[in-house]
């Protein structure tokens, strides 16, 4: 009953942010601190293993598979920076400000919450960027940075809490710990994706490539935890290589039926780990028991030390590096305005809660330390950049004049690659066709020059163009054929299996209208 509630409102908040222009994931984190408060209302108790091992690693894998390789690599650099580099930054400095004001917590507890807090979030901070359309390389970057900052943060976390715990911890063993991290993930996740590709490469069937891929990032995850590597890693090696391969690996009805699949999953995970971000406010109030003024304090330090150190590293690590011969002969530094929008899109989600959540409950000797109170901490750092950071995006990016890509540019390049395309094709077609009838290789003519025209057509003025017409009258024609099908099956002249085919059939036809206009 409640996960049926939960849903509802999943969809009516993400209905009504899309009809109204506000931004789903903060809305959705209001709506749910609001019903955290409501008497009565269910109360949601998050499980970090649920979150680390059930809802990360779908939300990874599909990033993963719809992340551009090339562009990732060009922009490995910043990527790489952003993703160990101020993550390590973020975890100290937050530490020792923690330690600072509560010198008696231990630092290595202290710099544990400090991995807590250091990634951003691998949905929130694409998902409002996307929203405003920043350009595309601040997407990647952003992108990029979320795919892998959970690694580093959490090897960190790992070693904080063991040196916590009071186990000998040592140059040679944290080295071996990152090691066996970083390379075992990407062995894990290079295993999981050559054997998903084989079975892929031998699957025909739309509903077992669902299946494969859907069980691919659980299982690279399974496998990863056992050896103690990183799954994060391994569900983003495994979805980098197989969302490169995606063309050759399946058919189009697996590839059309596989991205329905997962816009779904991702839409309603997203929309549940936002929602419980915000219902899980009762419990940790409920659990704090420290002095309000300290709390207030303790809060405003952490946010503005949160806040504070990306941009301390985003302005040396852009432009510092362009010191660097080679970074300079390659020219493609970020600019100021692009610099400060990803420096102020450092939006924390539920991998934060739940890693803090993870955090023991007493250290080495049974010492105990304001566990409650890093719990609360952890969630005023996700509230406020999320509601702060994620509400004034827009306004950041507008004030600075950070636009889109040109978007007559990317059809300009989309129309000629389409047009050797078409030039390919044709060539195909004149050597294949043989003894094929002659209004049939017309016919394919025709269809291969309209896919061509129709893209050029976006570039002139026309009030209607001649693709525009064609796509409008169509889609009468399709209606009138509905309505012919759907009489006849309820008089009773064709059964029902003749009209779901038939409806498939248009139903297809009219999608490929949709890509058209």
């Amino acid at each position: 009953m409640v996960a049926v509630v939960l849903t509802v409102v999943v969809v009516a908040v993400s209905g009504l942010s899309r009809k109204y222009g506000l931004q789903a994931p903060i809305a959705l984190v209001v709506v749910g601190l609001v019903l955290a408060l409501v008497p009565g209302f269910p109360v949601i108790v998050l499980e970090p293993e649920l979150v680390l091992i059930g809802v990360l690693p779908p939300l990874l894998y599909v990033a993963a598979l719809e992340t551009s390789v090339p562009a990732f690599r060009l922009n490995l650099r910043p990527i790489l920076l952003l993703a160990v580099g101020l993550v390590l930054f973020t975890a100290v400095a937050v530490g020792l400000v923690v330690h600072a004001l509560l010198p008696s917590v231990p630092l290595a507890i202290c710099l544990a919450f400090g991995a807590v807090v250091a990634p951003p979030d691998a949905v929130a901070a694409t998902a409002v960027a996307r929203r405003i359309g920043l350009p595309r390389r601040l997407v990647t970057i952003l992108e990029g940075e979320s795919l892998l900052n959970d690694a580093t943060a959490l090897v960190l976390f790992r070693v904080a809490v063991a040196v916590a715990l009071g186990l000998a911890v040592g140059p040679v063993a944290i080295g071996q710990q990152v090691l066996v991290a970083a390379g075992g993930g990407i062995a894990v996740g290079a295993l999981g994706a050559v054997t998903a590709a084989f079975l892929h490469r031998r699957t025909t069937d739309p509903l077992l490539d669902n299946s494969i891929s859907l069980l691919t990032p659980f299982a690279v995850t399974v496998v990863a935890e056992s050896i103690h590597a990183s799954a994060v890693v391994a569900v983003v090696v495994a979805g980098l290589y197989l969302g490169h391969r995606m063309p050759t690996l399946m058919s189009a009805a697996s590839r059309l039926q596989m991205g329905a699949f997962w816009r779904m999953v991702t839409f309603m995970l997203e929309g549940l780990v936002f929602l419980l971000v915000g219902l899980n406010l009762r419990e940790v109030l409920a659990a704090l028991d420290t002095p309000v003024a300290q709390v207030v304090g303790l809060t405003i330090a952490v946010l503005a030390t949160v806040v504070a150190t990306r941009f301390a590293w985003m302005y040396p690590a852009t432009f510092l590096v362009r010191l660097l011969p080679r970074v300079r002969r390659r020219g493609t530094g970020l600019d100021f305005p692009g610099a400060t929008v990803l420096a102020w899109a450092g939006m924390r989600g539920v991998v934060t809660l739940a890693t803090a959540l993870a955090l023991p409950a007493t250290l080495a000797g049974g010492e105990t330390y304001p566990r409650a109170l890093f719990v609360w901490l952890a969630f005023a750092v996700i509230v406020g950049t999320l509601v702060l950071q994620g509400m004034t995006l827009p306004l950041v990016a507008r004030m600075l004049r950070v636009q889109g890509d040109d978007k007559t540019a990317d059809i300009l390049a989309e129309a000629q690659t389409q047009q050797h395309a078409s030039r390919a094709a044709r060539e195909r077609l004149e050597e294949r066709a043989g003894a094929a009838p002659p209004d049939v290789v017309d016919k394919l003519r025709s269809l291969t020059e309209l896919r061509a025209n129709t893209i050029w057509e976006r570039l002139g003025g026309e009030r209607e163009t001649p693709s525009a017409a064609y796509v409008r009258l169509r889609r009468e024609m399709l209606e009138a054929e509905r309505d012919v099908f759907r009489s006849a099956r309820d008089a009773g002249r064709i059964p029902e299996d003749v009209l779901v085919r038939a409806q498939r059939d248009m139903d297809l036809e009219e999608s490929m209208l949709e890509r058209m206009e």
